[in-house]
């Protein structure tokens, strides 16, 4: 190692780790099994590399790499968006007090809130509440005014 450059340093130690690793495995696939233990950690694991590291590298890509599961087609009652709509959801009529415009906007959020529904339906939700809060204080504040 001496008179030579740092790479040429690391080249050279790398080649021999190499050459101990391609050892290693050859030894190892030269000892005898057990019958139930047949199959190696690695199934194809290269012979002339690290199968060790292989394996990580492969469990990594493997695990990076995992689709989510399909999501659930999007409920009917979120493709209700219109104003009209949501109104007829609120059933709000004239008998409304304070108590009850806050007890339905309450089931309605818990039906309907963003932050509930999985990340594809939000922008719906985010519609029918948005309409639904705008209905609600609109009756309180005509309930005020009264």
């Amino acid at each position: 190692m001496f008179g030579m450059s740092v790479f040429q340093s690391v080249l050279e130690r790398l080649k021999t780790e190499e050459s101990e690793e391609e050892t290693a495995a050859t030894a190892l696939a030269a000892t005898p099994r057990a019958p139930s233990c047949a199959t190696p950690f690695v199934a194809g694991a290269n012979e002339n590399g690290s199968a060790a590291h292989s394996a990580v590298e492969r469990a990594y890509f493997d695990a990076s790499f995992i689709e989510p599961p399909p999501t659930e087609p999007m409920p009917a009652f979120l493709n209700r968006t219109s104003l009209e709509e949501v109104a007829e959801e609120l059933d709000l009529d004239e008998r409304e007090t304070l108590g009850t415009l806050a007890a339905k906007r309450r089931i309605f959020a818990a039906a309907n809130h963003p932050d509930r529904l999985p990340q594809d339906y939000r922008a719906n939700a985010t519609v029918r509440m948005k309409l639904a809060n705008m209905l609600i204080d609109e009756a309180s504040r005509q309930l005020q005014a009264a």
